[in-house]
């Protein structure tokens, strides 16, 4: 793809975002689009954002578990840039109704930062030892593709698919915990749905930051100390509407909840 075809795909991906409709898939359309092209796209799309007064405040890894790539047909992480209004509190009512398009839960484990975390060359040493805390999380991801048609480079250039997250209101030192094999129920609406564990993450959530980390250094874009990072979901993507309530309770780490409004 040329740099014109680029900001373009951005361009539009940023007006579904705004105007909430969808576009065709991206891998429809352009034959030739690279995963290369897709980070590109994703760049511009999010740089709109930055220019309408969205602020970066951390970094999103997606279709880290089995579960989530069987049901995307992707077969490999990607990563996405989350911004301040993407981020809700715990008890906070969710405005999904008015914010999102095709909107999806999953269940999964925010670290946040107080160091940097420069690649190539992290380990999960490094990760562990740069982290000041985890916390459960719930990601909202939505897609302007349609349909939720997605190949990887759709996924890629649509932000990773970022839509909204909430953080509870509990947060533990990753040392206090078996990241591993810590266990994840999910409820909905009262009823238990899914079950994970923290291995469902490419082995580990810790895993899922050393590879954002070393995939990011290639590019010279460093994790940043403060900044939230959301490592993968453990569970199965949801569907969720208006009127929803969904809990998730990690073992050792604590809970999250959120109504959707």
């Amino acid at each position: 793809m040329n740099k014109q075809q680029i900001q373009t795909c951005g361009d539009e991906l940023y007006n579904a975002l705004i105007q909430r409709h969808t576009v065709k898939p991206l891998t429809q359309r352009f034959n030739d689009i690279s995963i290369e092209d897709a980070y590109h796209i994703s760049l511009r799309m999010v740089e709109r954002r930055v220019q309408a007064g969205a602020k970066i405040i951390g970094k999103k890894i997606g279709v880290t578990s089995k579960a989530v790539q069987t049901m995307l047909n992707v077969h490999q992480p990607d990563f996405g840039y989350l911004t301040h209004d993407m981020a809700y509190s715990q008890g906070e009512e969710m405005s999904i109704s008015e914010k999102l398009i095709q909107p999806k839960a999953e269940g999964e484990i925010a670290f946040i930062l107080k160091k940097d975390l420069i690649g190539p060359g992290i380990t999960n040493a490094d990760v562990l030892a740069a982290t000041d805390c985890v916390i459960p999380c719930f990601e909202i991801v939505d897609s302007r593709i349609e349909d939720w048609k997605i190949k990887i480079q759709d996924t890629v250039a649509d932000n990773a698919s970022c839509g909204l997250f909430v953080l509870g209101d509990k947060a533990v030192c990753p040392s206090k915990v078996d990241l591993s094999t810590c266990g994840m129920v999910v409820e909905k609406n009262g009823q238990i749905i899914s079950t994970g564990a923290g291995a469902a993450a490419l082995g580990s959530p810790v895993n899922c930051v050393t590879w954002l980390a070393n995939t990011l250094g290639q590019f010279g874009i460093p994790l940043k100390a403060g900044e939230v990072i959301l490592s993968g979901s453990l569970v199965p993507l949801e569907p969720v509407k208006a009127g929803d309530f969904m809990s998730v309770s990690i073992g050792g780490i604590g809970n999250a909840s959120v109504r959707f409004v």
